[in-house]
């Protein structure tokens, strides 16, 4: 076996991860938000949210760590076996596609944008504001 076929072969497994990762969460997450599991580190982790949110934020998660995967593979399969100024191009627009779907699914899943920091309850209180 010489390096191109291990390189996708690695991409491949990957590829492979990616999904059922997604489908996995997707599975998982129902029992999981139908018990009412608490989602640490967001804000609709309390209590008193449905389930159907829950299982959104607990498959929003799945998918993020799935598009980490694929993103991967990609890299990997584009970067190691074929460098070409076309492939570098498609590569670049899939990843820009996964990364405004992360950013998307972040924004969803904490309420807040991926560089923000997230707000200590404590200090927003004090200071008389709410936090989201």
């Amino acid at each position: 076996m010489d390096f191109r076929q291990i390189i996708e072969s690695a991409g491949q497994y990957l590829d492979f991860a990616g999904v059922a990762v997604m489908v996995i969460g997707a599975v998982i997450s129902v029992p999981l938000a139908v018990r009412g599991r608490r989602l640490p580190g967001t804000s609709e982790g309390r209590k008193g949210s449905s389930p159907y949110r829950q299982y959104r934020q607990l498959l929003g998660r799945s998918i993020l760590l799935g598009l980490e995967l694929l993103v991967a593979a990609d890299i990997i399969r584009t970067v190691a076996v074929t460098p070409t100024f076309t492939s570098v191009g498609v590569l670049a627009v899939i990843v820009v596609i996964r990364t405004f779907l992360s950013f998307s699914l972040e924004l969803e899943i904490t309420g807040r944008w991926p560089w923000q920091k997230a707000d200590d309850p404590s200090s927003a209180e004090a200071s008389g504001t709410k936090s989201i």
